[in-house]
């Protein structure tokens, strides 16, 4: 059986030693740890419910499983400082969780990396979690907390009214684009795109923001600076969606049906070795064990200031897409501040397929949640199952966990 710890720099009771391989990490533990995982057992698998929000791909992806070397800015370069790691798991909730993690990872057919984070302990469990996966609209969680940083520092005002022309138009998801066409230009706030990047995954309020800001370095420098680890920031949805296709962006794509007709007229083997590049080393990929510490983080406002951190957090909670991913597998009194990320579709195969968010149980813990699908060809209803069931193997945690605290 393999599973997978994040432990602490500290020498630790000794329980649980790791040894790292290229690819590959090898857990040894005694005995008695070993008597408690062959207690563990597969958590049931929830009802499968289609999703009419995959019909709708939105933005860009990457994995690259830490095999390729990639040339990095400055920026870039500090923004994959170490991530601080946590203490080593010994209770019984704790091993239960990295088993039935491991489970349900070994059980999905395609790349998969989940962590979970206990918040309040700076406990992590998870399955490949220092491999970059795609991240796809997962991504516009940096946008937005880029943006909150300089609103912050005083250097924006979300209140500022804007104007949005065709020529702000992006491609795939972009709701805000009928308004834009209706009435020739559409005025609002950039509070207002915030909201709709995040809550309805909009393309075109996402990129708007991201240029109104400074731009991806804008993005990469605030991440670099807080020493948010294990996250890469892509070139915004435009460059990053053609690129995947195989083409160069060409504004006209964001009109009608541009782009897929673009796209159906890439030769069959450009096409097939964009997308392959694009998930063997993805320019916008992120760890699972690295945004389940920056959602942490966030939860505890260690990223923004506490108006701001309040402020997001309340918009990840209402979030209108993947209503049967995470979201999911709650039960009763169980809520979600959460961030979906689907990619394109080459031969049957999905480029990413993503939700990421902070679970709270009914007592106020707190739990960071991470499920990463890189490249997979299964079914929407086994993926969602997937992700559900990772928030039931959390939520039995935090119940084993009580219950073990109050004996």
């Amino acid at each position: 059986m393999m599973f997978s710890f994040l432990r602490s720099s500290a020498a630790g009771s000794g329980r649980i030693k790791r040894y790292a391989t290229r690819g590959k990490r090898t857990v040894q533990i005694n005995t008695p740890v070993m008597a408690a995982l062959a207690m563990a057992l597969l958590l049931p698998a929830c009802a499968a419910e289609d999703d009419k929000e995959t019909r709708m791909i939105e933005s860009g992806a990457e994995a690259d499983g830490g095999r390729a070397e990639q040339k990095l800015t400055p920026a870039e370069a500090l923004a994959r400082v170490p991530i601080p790691s946590s203490p080593p798991a010994e209770s019984k909730a704790e091993l239960r969780l990295a088993s039935d993690l491991e489970r349900l990872a070994q059980a999905f057919e395609g790349e998969v990396g989940i962590a979970v984070r206990d918040v309040a302990r700076g406990w992590t469990a998870e399955h490949r979690g220092d491999e970059f996966f795609p991240q796809q609209s997962v991504s516009k969680l940096w946008v937005a907390i880029a943006a909150l940083e300089l609103v912050d520092r005083g250097k924006l005002d979300l209140s500022a009214e804007v104007t949005l022309d065709k020529d702000d138009l992006t491609l795939f998801y972009q709701p805000v684009r009928t308004l834009v066409l209706r009435r020739d230009g559409y005025t609002t706030t950039l509070d207002d795109l915030l909201e709709r990047a995040i809550m309805r995954s909009d393309n075109t309020a996402n990129d708007f923001l991201l240029r109104r800001i400074g731009g991806p370095d804008t993005v990469r420098r605030i991440l670099a600076e807080k020493k948010i680890g294990g996250i890469r920031f892509g070139p915004g949805e435009r460059k990053l969606q053609s690129g995947i296709a195989g083409l160069e962006w060409d504004q006209d794509y964001s009109l009608e049906s541009g782009f897929h007709e673009a796209r159906a007229e890439v030769p069959a083997k450009r096409r097939e070795q964009a997308f392959r590049d694009y998930l063997d080393n993805p320019v916008d990929g992120a760890t699972p064990v690295g945004i389940a510490n920056a959602l942490a983080r966030l939860q505890e406002g260690e990223l923004l200031s506490p108006a701001s951190t309040a402020k997001l957090l309340a918009i990840l909670s209402r979030t209108k897409s993947g209503p049967r991913r995470l979201k999911g597998g709650l039960a009763p009194g169980w809520s979600i501040a959460h961030k979906t990320g689907t990619g394109q579709v080459f031969k049957g195969v999905q480029a990413g397929y993503n939700d990421i968010g902070v679970v709270t149980s009914p007592g106020g813990r707190y739990y960071s949640v991470a499920v990463t699908i890189g490249r997979t060809s299964q079914p929407i209803p086994a993926r969602m199952q997937l992700m559900q069931n990772t928030v039931k193997a959390v939520i039995a945690y935090d119940r084993r966990a009580a219950r073990q605290k109050g004996a």
